[in-house]
């Protein structure tokens, strides 16, 4: 290694262990033995502008090993993002921009929060799709305007979850050669060596998930490590796996050991390792004059890059400009006008059809007037019904729209986020509500990173029928609704479902869609009966869908989904006792919530207290809609199998049990009727 290039590395091992010092917390093992890898990666190979974080064509890093974030400030700041030395010395504090694991959005140049081990792999993965769809979509002989690869460092800990043996599987499976994956191989996790839990032939298994694998020895070794990246990029049709033995903690005292992993090496061995590899003991955050020139030509050569593709695009838009403006309007998450012109209005003599049959209908409507919108089910298209039937298969060789996932939720999950994540699609991913909990994980980043990915989510509830308890969700729905940042639209009928699509599609942030199996009444469009569905209303989160004709109501009552139909039939049964019930459709509680006060106290008026709350699955979170002194009708055990008319009403949705609960809501009751 050259000088220079042993000072470049040696300042980021320092830079990162001494952001930990001063934290008094962090993993300070990960980048001190990993250094060598990232710079010899970021300093050859990485395309990218740091004056442009967002530059569409950059090449994809994803440090799924997120521990190390230390390692991925030391790059950002040194290569000269938006990202100041000051700011590393904030590592892990209040209102940094250096949070303890990398967070997309809050830091530049971080393209996907990682952390828990495994789904930056996915979500690298996921990357790499977008990159080989839209490149096939879009690139001609002359013009390459997508052309970049995706790379992701992994860990030991990486490698044992499950999510990265079901992403490596699918990345094999779809030869996604421009994916190129580094493992960070020191051996050691925070009980201690690896080989207590991890044993697995590394080579062998990814060989045989159909990866090109290289092995790299000396992981200080920069020049063996740019010849495995070399030979990695000329692979074109398997992903590849640079396996690099490192050593945590490299250097110092604690290297090797269990000790260097997930605390400070303390101010005495820290001291020890500079000494070690012969670096100034003081000043702490040291940057070599040289070491900062030698990083910072990755401003010039990063817009040159971009300065070059941008001319290639100005000749694609010369000679393909109706392709190059689709590409462009991809690109920055807008709706081609009139989009929404082919999606379907349904009467009730389209009926009964079940939410997840009407999704599937609105989806071939905007299909082609939405390129972007690609996904698939895990396993599952037949039964979600999200297959677009007009397009193909998104296999090894060719980039159609349907994505065939197999029973791999996992790395669905992750997969769509680093498809959103990437930028120029709308992915989707289909499969049972009850296996969200295969996908949680997933889910649960692309709140937190506020990805726009859709998760269409069918087989709601115990209506699904004979399949009984275990396919049959309870707690799903109100663990969904807990996730700060994701909506969950559980539309009514097929006309509800039209406007859950397009408030998804239209949203900057996650969507779930949770659809019936069984049939539902399609309801009539407000206007035209005493009650129907409200376009405006159901994108408002909740809207009256049958009100009581001018009379103050005794009684709301309040349900989504399919339970809506049940407050409605109650509805009639009440009125012939001179009870007058508002019913009120609330297929989203997130998007009600943000509406103004005033709105919120149409729809629910604070003086009527008399609230009854219907909704086939697990009751809590509905105090807040219904009151204290409101009821709640839900589902307090695991489900059964049988026929699912059968199961919903043994389990009490009924019109009459709806009608019962009502009346001793309006009499003030404080428990549900027996």
């Amino acid at each position: 290694m050259k000088q220079i290039e042993e000072q470049c590395v040696n300042t980021l091992r320092f830079l990162a262990a001494d952001a930990v010092e001063r934290a008094g917390s962090g993993h300070p093992g990960m980048p001190m033995g990993a250094a060598p890898m990232a710079f010899a990666l970021w300093d050859r190979f990485l395309k990218h502008n740091p004056a442009n974080p967002r530059w569409c064509d950059r090449d994809r890093f994803v440090l799924s090993a997120g521990h190390g974030s230390a390692l991925l400030y030391g790059l950002l700041h040194l290569t000269g993002y938006d990202l100041p030395l000051e700011e590393l010395r904030r590592l892990r504090q209040w209102s940094s921009r250096t949070p303890g694991h990398p967070e997309h959005g809050l830091t530049p140049g971080v393209e996907a929060t990682t952390g828990p081990l495994g789904q930056g792999f996915g979500m690298a993965v996921g990357m790499a799709m977008a990159e080989r769809y839209l490149a096939d979509t879009f690139n001609t002989e002359r013009h390459r305007i997508v052309d970049h690869f995706t790379y992701v460092i992994a860990s030991d800990g990486d490698l044992m979850e499950g999510v990265c043996y079901e992403s490596s599987s699918l990345a094999g499976h779809l030869g996604l050669g421009k994916l190129i994956a580094f493992y960070d191989e020191n051996r050691v996790t925070i009980d201690g060596s690896a080989d207590l839990a991890f044993s697995d032939d590394i080579t062998a298994r990814f060989e045989a998930l159909g990866w090109h694998v290289h092995e790299v020895g000396d992981g200080n070794d920069v020049e063996a490590i740019s010849l495995a990246i070399e030979a990695a990029r000329r692979e074109a049709t398997r992903p590849s796996l640079i396996r690099v033995h490192t050593h945590i903690g490299f250097g110092s005292m604690k290297q090797d050991t269990a000790a260097a992993h997930g605390e400070p090496l303390g101010a005495d061995v820290l001291r020890g390792a500079k000494e070690c590899l012969e670096w100034p003991t003081s000043p702490a955050f040291l940057i070599p004059e040289e070491v900062g020139r030698h990083f910072r030509r990755a401003v010039e050569r990063g817009a040159d890059a971009e300065a070059e593709w941008r001319r290639d695009l100005e000749a694609y838009r010369a000679d393909h400009p109706r392709r190059a403006a689709r590409f462009l309007r991809m690109l920055d998450d807008v709706r081609p006008e009139g989009w929404a012109d082919a999606l379907p209005a349904f009467g009730p003599e389209d009926g009964p059809l079940a939410t997840r049959r009407a999704s599937s209908r609105v989806m071939a409507a905007f299909a082609d007037a939405l390129p972007e919108v690609i996904g698939g089910s895990g396993d599952l298209a037949s039964s979600n019904k999200t297959k677009l039937d007009e397009y193909d298969s998104f296999r090894k060789g060719a980039s159609g729209r349907n994505i065939h996932y197999g029973v791999r939720e996992h790395a669905m999950g992750t997969a769509t986020n680093g498809m959103a994540l990437h930028g120029g699609l709308r992915p989707f991913a289909s499969t049972f509500l009850i296996f969200t909990d295969y996908m949680r994980p997933a889910i649960r980043l692309a709140a937190l990173m506020e990805a726009r990915s859709i998760f269409v989510l069918t087989h709601d509830s115990i209506g699904l029928g004979g399949d009984g308890p275990t396919h049959q969700p309870v707690e799903h729905l109100i663990s969904l609704r807990a996730m700060p940042n994701l909506r969950v639209i559980r539309p009514a009928d097929a006309n509800e479902t039209v406007t859950a699509w397009r408030m998804a599609l239209e949203h900057h942030g996650p969507t779930a869609l949770i659809l019936t199996r069984q049939d539902v009444p399609i309801l009539p469009l407000a206007g035209t009966h005493d009650y129907g569905v409200d376009a405006e209303g159901v994108a408002r989160g909740a809207y009256v869908i049958a009100d009581t004709e001018g009379v103050e109501p005794d009684v709301i009552i309040l349900a989504t989904g399919s339970e809506v139909h049940v407050a409605l039939e109650a509805r009639r049964k009440l009125r012939h006792e001179d009870l007058h019930a508002r019913v009120v459709s609330m297929p989203c509680w997130e998007v009600f919530a943000e509406q103004s006060q005033e709105y919120r106290d149409r729809v629910l008026p604070p003086g009527i207290r008399a609230r009854v709350a219907v909704e086939a699955a697990a009751p809590h979170g509905w105090r807040e809609w219904v009151g204290e002194s409101g009821l709640v009708m839900g589902v307090r055990r695991f489900g059964s199998s049988a026929p699912g008319e059968e199961v919903l009403r043994n389990h009490g949705f009924t019109p009459e049990l709806v009608a019962d609960v009502a009346r001793a809501a309006t009499a003030g009751s404080a428990s549900l009727p027996v």
